[in-house]
């Protein structure tokens, strides 16, 4: 990561949350085009979820693959906040379930509070480098299953960091009225090497093709004429 390091020659506008996964690639290449390379800080989380090694190397190699485009990138660890956390998305968890996103037995992959958790380093992160906005890409699709995905809980969200930070900075969530095939369908449009995102929730190099990320993944891709 040491070569990838540069001076910027402003302040990053927006900090924009990036796991790897479809959903913050697209919402990565959304504010490269809104703001520009500059205006960008790519931030990362490390944190103890079955699937955090693949998505930070998928997020590693979308970056790379941006080249010169590609925006400053922090990835910060979180690892310890996460002791004790119980959810079949972490390390020491249950198995993943292997059923569409929409049965109910995915909420067993919900860990509690990770969104809040994120939002608030994101927040004072933001606030320390002078940038204006953070951007989620929490969509409509994931509603169903996580409570922090949902409209309501963006809305408190991004008043608690307009609170905290006086109002210099805003939260922004741009796809949270979207289903995942519209922000499949965005993403083409933008460029978005999917191929090269992570959305498999499984310990294993490569995607199972079956918990329900990889099946809402597969469904989306298609729908917007990409297959993988």
């Amino acid at each position: 990561m040491a070569s990838r390091k540069r001076i910027l020659h402003a302040s990053p506008r927006v900090l924009t949350l990036f796991s790897g996964g479809m959903d913050s690639a697209v919402a990565l290449f959304h504010c490269l085009e809104r703001y520009g390379r500059d205006g960008v800080l790519a931030v990362s989380f490390r944190y103890p979820s079955k699937h955090n090694f693949y998505e930070l190397k998928a997020a590693r190699g979308i970056l790379a693959r941006l080249g010169p485009r590609a925006p400053q990138h922090q990835c910060i660890d979180m690892a310890l906040c996460f002791k004790g956390f119980r959810s079949h998305l972490l390390e020491g968890g249950g198995e993943i379930p292997e059923e569409h996103y929409a049965a109910g037995n995915m909420k067993l992959t919900v860990v509690p509070g990770r969104n809040l958790i994120f939002l608030a380093v994101a927040a004072g992160l933001a606030e320390s480098i002078g940038a204006e906005k953070i951007c989620i890409a929490a969509h409509h699709g994931d509603s169903h299953v996580y409570p922090d995905c949902r409209k309501a809980f963006i809305g408190a969200a991004a008043e608690a960091v307009a609170q905290s930070t006086e109002g210099r900075v805003r939260l922004e969530a741009p796809f949270i009225g979207m289903s995942k095939k519209e922000i499949a369908a965005l993403g083409k449009s933008l460029g978005v090497p999917f191929a090269l995102t992570r959305s498999c929730y499984k310990n294993q190099e490569n995607p199972c093709g079956k918990c329900g990320t990889c099946v809402e993944r597969g469904e989306a891709l298609a729908a917007a004429g990409l297959v993988e």
